[in-house]
């Protein structure tokens, strides 16, 4: 591929973009994919990319950047003692089959309707964390049984779909189930991993033929957009980290409720204007 000031600035605009969505995977633990699905589709839409599989690549390659800035995000959150292993442990095998199943649906639903339902969801869980009391709980643990499988797949599957790292649904869950701001969002960095590994895998098999996808792309999942973001998101993702622990739990909450809301209003947009 030869190198163009268009490539040039594409490369520049990704780097920085996977510095932002590094800082956000650790403050938040919801993967920075919020940040780089728009990003991807913007960027790629400007080098003259068909619209069909555009938005396809934007959360396959997505997906993969996940992997690995959450590993670097949990890792920081273990070193401080802010990730819960059983729930891990006992939630990534469901999490894991949602995930492949969204990656399979995902090319068979609208990424319009697919943009709306996650921003009405977005905006809804952003007002529990602005308007919601700390009293405020479905239960004191973590749900188990078939309620526990439905949910862990349903965090897999709608991610897998969106391109996000579960965090989104992750962090909501676990302080209305008892845990603390900053447990939950160090758990949530883990689920990033459980989705991003299995959905950007269904994503390079599904897309595998598919024409009209960017130069040097394995299926939905284009290689120099992983490249970039995940080098400048692997370097900011402890700092991220370290500052989430520096700042007060409601503090972090308004935080992450106002990030959350923002995304929200942008994507509902981009659903209703096209």
């Amino acid at each position: 591929m030869t190198l163009t000031p268009d490539l040039i600035w594409l490369a520049a605009g990704l780097a920085v973009t996977g510095a932002f969505a590094g800082l956000i995977a650790g403050l938040f633990g919801i993967g920075g994919g919020v940040v780089m699905v728009p990003a991807l589709y913007f960027a790629f839409g400007l080098l003259g990319y068909d619209d069909g599989p555009r938005m396809q690549v934007a959360v396959g390659t997505s997906l993969a950047v996940i992997v690995a800035t959450s590993l670097r995000s949990v890792t920081s959150h273990a070193k401080r003692g802010a990730v819960d292993g059983q729930v891990l442990r006992t939630w990534i095998p469901w999490i894991v089959a949602g995930a492949l199943t969204g990656s399979l649906i995902a090319d068979l639903v609208p990424g319009r309707a697919l943009t709306a339902l996650f921003g009405v969801t977005a905006l809804l869980l952003s007002a529990q964390f602005v308007f919601g009391r700390p009293d405020w709980k479905l239960a004191d643990e973590m749900p188990g049984g078939a309620a526990h499988a439905g949910l862990g797949g349903l965090i897999g599957l709608l991610s897998s779909l969106m391109g996000i790292g579960g965090g989104v649904f992750g962090v909501t869950l676990m302080t209305l189930c008892g845990r603390s701001i900053h447990k939950a969002v160090g758990t949530a960095a883990g689920f990033g991993i459980a989705i991003g590994l299995p959905g950007a895998l269904g994503f390079i098999v599904w897309g595998w033929s598919e024409a009209g996808r960017p130069p040097l792309s394995l299926g939905y999942v284009n290689m120099l957009g992983f490249a970039i973001l995940a080098v400048s998101a692997f370097f900011l993702a402890p700092v991220g980290a370290g500052l989430a622990h520096k700042l007060p739990a409601a503090t972090l909450k308004r935080m992450f409720a106002v990030g959350l809301a923002l995304t929200a209003i942008s994507l509902i947009r981009e659903a209703i204007v096209g």
